[in-house]
């Protein structure tokens, strides 16, 4: 069978292309080190560690980490297949028993009660994380789910992260703790509420005490609503955000790199600005008034914005990107953009040599 063929049909049980990937890379070898894998599936170690995880839960795989070093062994395929269609015979009763052609599909807003709910939440948030992810944390969860922040970080998602309840670090320490596990950190010394969103699709939000135990009344909200997770976004950026104090600020992507949200644009745009680094932009979109399609092409000349210092933004969650053409200046924002004069669909950063 094709490999392109495999991989498809192992992504309908819902495996990431990387953990198919990395999945196929053991297979064979039957038994290898973490290193190995990576260096086989092009993936970082790290990722291996999380991904075995998820792998072996599905009985995909036996992680051996009695052994020195950690090894992971491939289940036999006839067993691991039979494996995951036993998982979907022992939930279809239940499946019959909910179903209803009336049922909404999705609800926009849940209420959760349990710690051990709230933090499964968390992670599957983090997990479908495919082009951004925004944290707001305390530090005695954030060490918990360091692994699937830094997941996120590698398929791709650009991750801004405000952590409580730690003195801010200096520089060097903080490089070396978040350098790949996130893109943008700023720290603040008090515990605070938490709060998780990504790609605009989903988002969380509650009290810290939550997350400390099970032993209290407190209840989180989760929204699956685009308008709601933004404005959930947009309360906690222009509040909690800038109360900390950045201790570590990288690049997402390098240009040239192609973007469909802004924020992502924007704080590479800003960070290269920084550094000296001219840019061009190709932008398409749309004329926000008429809702025409509209293209445009320029140098960055400018980068308005509330996501790493310097902060600049002349309105709460301005990102704009200004672009100089062979006519005129030309504001570039994102999707909703109603200030600017183009509402971006795909951004594309170019370096200029």
């Amino acid at each position: 069978m094709d490999e392109k063929v495999i991989k498809s049909q192992l992504s309908v049980f819902g495996f990431s292309e990387k953990e198919i990937n990395t999945y196929l890379a053991l297979l064979p070898l039957g038994e290898a080190k973490t290193s190995v894998i990576a260096d086989e599936a092009e993936v970082s170690q790290r990722y291996v560690y999380q991904t075995a995880e998820t792998l072996e839960e599905r009985g995909l795989v036996t992680v051996k980490d009695h052994a020195k070093p950690t090894t992971i062994a491939a289940v036999d395929p006839e067993q691991a297949i039979e494996g995951l269609v036993g998982h979907l015979r022992s939930i279809q009763t239940d499946l019959e028993e909910r179903f209803s052609e009336d049922r909404k599909q999705s609800a926009s807003f849940e209420v959760l009660k349990s710690r051990s709910t709230v933090l499964k939440k968390i992670r599957r948030i983090l997990a479908s994380a495919e082009k951004e992810a925004f944290i707001t944390m305390p530090n005695y969860i954030v060490t918990k789910i360091e692994s699937d922040i830094a997941a996120a970080v590698d398929r791709g998602a650009s991750v801004w992260l405000l952590e409580g309840a730690i003195v801010p670090q200096d520089p060097g320490e903080a490089e070396r703790r978040f350098d790949g596990l996130a893109h943008v950190v700023r720290q603040v010394e008090p515990d605070i509420p938490f709060v998780v969103t990504s790609d605009s699709g989903a988002g969380i939000v509650g009290q810290r005490t939550q997350l400390k135990d099970d032993q209290n009344d407190l209840q989180s909200v989760m929204v699956s609503q685009t308008d709601l997770v933004g404005s959930l976004f947009g309360s906690f950026q222009g509040g909690y955000w800038s109360a900390g104090e950045e201790v570590f600020a990288s690049i997402p992507k390098t240009p040239p790199a192609t973007f469909t949200t802004m924020r992502p644009a924007v704080t590479v745009a800003a960070l290269c600005q920084q550094k000296r680094r001219p840019l061009r932009v190709e932008a398409n979109g749309t004329n926000p008034e008429t809702d025409e399609p509209l293209s445009v092409e320029g140098r960055v000349i400018d980068v308005r914005q509330r996501l790493v210092e310097p902060f600049n933004n002349s309105f709460p969650l301005e990102n704009t990107i200004t672009v100089e053409t062979d006519d005129e200046r030309v504001n570039i924002g994102g999707e909703g953009a109603f200030m600017e004069d183009i509402s971006a669909e795909e951004i594309t950063l170019l370096p200029i040599e």
